[in-house]
């Protein structure tokens, strides 16, 4: 059963003006979250990413549609109820959202002040969180005196407090150098994998979801345009927003201005051979050119890895005997996805 199912959801705002038209930032969007999941929702700002998260710990209510945590529908429950569930709901946020005034233990112990836990219960726990993290000598610190991804780790620590089956993370790395990006991200890692907790990142990176991501959906206008494992979406971008996203981390086809400089550059055939996990090595292709009696040489492209399956695009300016080449390449094409350039 899916820890977060969302059936035909969507949300909308009266018009901003007298006489507009309503606001509909989420539409008709239809998602199911696996318990253990790290599930990646990317879209440019206003996809609406931000408000599916607001629904999805109850901030905000659903215009219409269906909205279920754990098995239990969270549309139309009363607040009193609603408080009850958010405890099995953490939250991060790009701004980390601390309390200035409250130390880095004030600030992960004050979730379980809320719950009702007892000072005796409150110590270890907060012990245990800030070692989890790795700022045990910072207890005692205030966020002011933390960099961006101190900061960042208090955050977490603060929201995995009442024990949360599910993770929300808003935008949680947008606000820190790449080095510290990763950190953080090695460090949601380890909480899904330790703690079997379900995340859910929502973000406008796609190296975030690359890295981290076992699976993504796609927003572009409030709707989820496509969803999946993150291999798949990654490697065979359906939609052309999604492929726009995917262009920003993967190279694939050269475009015709691209294609133009490197005819100016390089002599021969510009073929681009596209590679997906299973189908034929690199190795394999190369060989294949080599053993053809053709001089070749990689001038586009690249592959990528998410976790532990490759796929990308490699163009090359091929040299040879137009028979040869054509042989060559109709063998590979068996096997590979292979474009010529016009």
């Amino acid at each position: 059963m899916a820890l977060v199912a969302l059936k035909n959801v969507t949300k909308t705002y009266p018009a901003p003006e007298k006489g507009g038209r309503e606001v509909v930032a989420v539409d008709d969007v239809t998602l199911d979250i696996e318990p253990g999941d790290v599930y990646g929702i990317i879209g440019y700002s206003g996809a609406g990413k931000s408000t599916l998260v607001r629904l999805v710990n109850a901030l905000e209510p659903a215009s219409s549609g269906s909205i279920e945590f754990d098995g239990r529908e969270l549309t139309g429950l009363p607040e009193r109820e609603l408080r009850k569930i958010r405890l099995g709901i953490g939250m991060i946020f790009q701004q980390f959202n601390l309390f200035s005034s409250k130390t880095v233990a004030g600030n992960i112990a004050y979730p379980l002040k809320v719950a009702g836990w007892s000072k005796a219960e409150i110590a270890p726990r907060v012990a245990e969180l800030l070692e989890f993290v790795g700022l045990s000598d910072k207890a005692k610190s205030y966020p002011e005196q933390l960099s961006g991804g101190q900061k960042q780790r208090v955050g977490i620590a603060r929201a995995l407090a009442t024990s949360p089956r599910l993770l929300l993370a808003d935008e949680a790395t947008s606000a820190l150098d790449p080095e510290t990006t990763q950190e953080v991200l090695e460090l949601l890692k380890r909480v899904n994998r330790e703690f079997g907790v379900t995340i859910v990142v929502i973000t406008h990176e796609m190296d975030v979801i690359q890295s981290i991501a076992t699976k993504v959906a796609v927003m572009d206008g409030g709707r989820v345009i496509e969803n999946g494992d993150v291999f798949d979406v990654f490697s065979t971008p359906k939609n052309s927003s999604s492929q726009r996203f995917v262009a920003t981390v993967v190279k694939g086809l050269p475009s015709p201005a691209e294609l133009a400089v490197l005819r100016e550059r390089h002599e021969g055939r510009i073929v681009t051979i596209s590679f997906r996990d299973g189908d034929a090595s690199q190795a394999q292709v190369f060989l294949e050119l080599a053993r053809a009696g053709l001089d070749f040489e990689l001038v586009y492209g690249g592959i990528n890895d998410i976790q532990g399956r490759a796929f990308g695009h490699l163009t090359l300016a091929i040299r040879g005997e137009d028979a040869a080449t054509d042989a060559a390449l109709a063998s590979i094409a068996a096997r590979v996805e292979v474009t010529e350039a016009a």
